[in-house]
């Protein structure tokens, strides 16, 4: 297929990397030339403007948020010169509204689109082992099929409206968001009580919590692995308004979001927003009266 990718940040630059590897004649925009030298080594070719990557079968974007969408012009201005065949799948993570904004956008000038959304870090990514919510019209989603097998191992149909996928990821960033919490929390009651929190790690996630997000936002709180970030902390605020704003719309009381909203307010206010979002972790620690090392 001939591929059209915007938008290499970390999550974009491990997918576009692994549909080059896997042949396809990859055509790369981004804001920033450094990130595109990598995929040029690849062998991608680089657009000198964004709409060069719509000429093609497909066009990939990976955009940090609703601005980005409209700064570029995806969002109407970019879609009239559009190759008639093209499939825009969208794996950003956008606001609900935004995304019916988007689709409404896309079916103006005939441009058959589909959102999928995508779980995982960006090491995930590389390895091409995201998990993938696709949603629109079934015979766009079947086109592009090929290529969100090569973006992860695991996709899945959820709906026809292509919103559906928006709600899916932003309702499964709400719960990771919970993971830190609670971890945070937890952490903090054990460390006061004395005990080893490498200790209660190890025995919360050989059985209880061996999932991948316990396992592994678990031990980058234990490491205080906060730099470089995976995703940093005012990434994880947008997805949690986002979250917050879905629940406002559908009338859905989403209090554990309210909480998390005060606490990533609370983390960026000291200074974490460009940290990774587990950072957060460290707003309980300051409330149970915790230094750095977990001492009293």
């Amino acid at each position: 297929m001939k591929i059209g990718f915007i938008g290499l940040g970390r999550m974009g630059a491990g997918i576009a990397s692994n549909i080059v590897r896997a042949g396809h004649d990859v055509i790369v925009w981004n804001r920033s030339r450094e990130a595109l030298l990598p995929l040029e080594e690849l062998g991608a070719k680089t657009a000198g403007e964004p709409r060069e990557a719509l000429q093609g079968d497909v066009l990939i974007s990976m955009l940090a948020n609703d601005d980005a969408f409209h700064s570029v012009g995806l969002d109407g201005p970019l879609l009239a010169d559009a190759a008639k065949s093209l499939v825009h799948v969208n794996t950003s993570t956008i606001s609900v509204d935004f995304a019916r904004h988007l689709a409404a956008a896309h079916a103006a000038h005939n441009v058959a689109y589909v959102a999928a959304t995508v779980f995982g870090r960006a090491d995930v990514a590389a390895a091409g082992k995201l998990t993938v919510a696709a949603a629109g019209a079934r015979a766009a989603v079947e086109r592009v099929d090929p290529v969100l097998r090569i973006m992860g191992q695991h996709v899945f149909f959820v709906g026809e409206a292509p919103e559906k996928a928006n709600i899916v990821k932003v309702a499964g960033n709400l719960m990771l968001a919970t993971v830190i919490e609670s971890f945070g929390e937890a952490f903090a009651l054990v460390r006061k009580a004395g005990i080893d929190p490498e200790a209660f790690y190890d025995v919360v996630t050989s059985g209880l919590f061996a999932a991948p997000a316990y396992k592994g936002y678990g031990r980058l709180i234990l490491d205080q692995a906060y730099e470089p970030p995976g995703f940093t902390l005012k990434l994880g605020l947008k997805d949690v308004d986002f979250a917050l704003a879905a629940g406002h719309e559908l009338n859905v009381p989403l209090p554990l979001g309210s909480l998390l909203r005060d606490h990533f307010l609370e983390a960026i206010a000291k200074g974490f927003a460009e940290k990774d979002w587990v950072s957060m972790a460290e707003v309980s620690a300051e409330h149970a009266g915790l230094g750095k090392e977990g001492r009293a």
